[in-house]
Parts: structure tokens; sequence; C-alpha cells
């Protein structure tokens, strides 16, 4: 008698068609992280590149500083500190990470920018809503690991404060 040919079934197909899209999307996420790292990288040195100019200006600042140059030099240093705020923000994938470049990035505009009476009430009550979100609404286990698994630093920096204020009571 002749033996009836194997068919794979429905779910044996389901099964290794799942199994596909597991390891294509962990591919995925391996190259959006290793092109996370390059940005960062590109980034980094552009932000190195960009001391140079910074510290051109500072002699000026010494001898005959009129307020362009002053506000000149603002803009590029608070271009720089929100540039290294934005690398640590892609290097810790937290939440906390994203509140302080928006908080820096909202201080820039008020400290640079001339806006009118409106526009820095606006920027006011935007620093008090990303203090507020901080305080009260921010949800330490959205995004408290790293991508290797690692508790984020600012996760673990507040977990040891918290535990040195439970030792002292």
């Amino acid at each position: 008698m002749i033996a009836p040919k194997r068919r794979l079934t429905n779910h044996a197909l389901h099964g290794r068609e799942e199994w596909f899209k597991r390891i294509f999307r962990d591919q995925i996420a391996e190259a959006a992280g290793i092109l996370e790292v390059v940005l960062s990288g590109i980034v980094l040195a552009a932000l190195l590149m960009s001391i140079v100019p910074l510290v051109e200006l500072m002699p000026g600042l010494l001898t005959d500083a009129d307020s362009l140059e002053i506000r000149t030099f603002l803009e590029r240093a608070l271009d720089i500190v929100i540039g290294i705020e934005f690398i640590k923000m892609l290097a810790k994938h937290s939440p906390g990470s994203v509140l302080e470049v928006l908080l820096y990035a909202i201080a820039r505009h008020m400290i640079v920018g001339h806006e009118s009476a409106v526009e820095n009430f606006i920027s006011v009550a935007s620093i008090a809503l990303i203090f507020f979100v901080r305080k009260f609404l921010f949800v330490p286990a959205f995004g408290a690991t790293m991508p290797g698994g690692r508790k984020a630093p600012d996760i673990e920096k507040m977990e040891k404060q918290d535990t040195a204020g439970e030792s002292e009571e």
C-alpha cells in the first residue's frame, strides 16, 4: 500500500509563519538600535565640532561684549546642551530623559528668544506642566529597562534614593 503524503496543517504553517515574523521583527529592532547608535555618534561628532566656534566667541565676550554677541553665545551654548541631552535620551530610552530634553528646549526658547508676553507665559506653563508630569504622573515602569534588560540609569538612581530614605526612617 502507498503511504499518504504528509501535509502541513494550517496550525503548523501558522507556527512557522509566526516564527519567521518574530525573527524578522527582532532583526528590524536590532537594525534600528544600530542606526540609533550611529545617529548618536554623528550628533556627538557635530556637537564636538560646534564647541570650537563657541570657544572662539569667548574672547569677544571679555573685551567688548554687546547684546548680539551674548545672544549668539547663549544660543550656541544652549544648542549644545540640548544636543547632549538628546544623545542621553537616545542612550537611556526612558521617559525621564524625554522630559529633560523638552525642558531644556523650552528653557532655551525662553532665554534666547524675544517673544511676546503670551508666548513667554505659554513657555512657563509648559515648564510647569513638565514638572507636574514628572512629579505626579510619571510612571517609572514605563521605559524602566534599557534594551539589554538592565534598569535605566535614572530609575536606578530613583530606587537608590528611595532605599536611602527608607533606611533613615
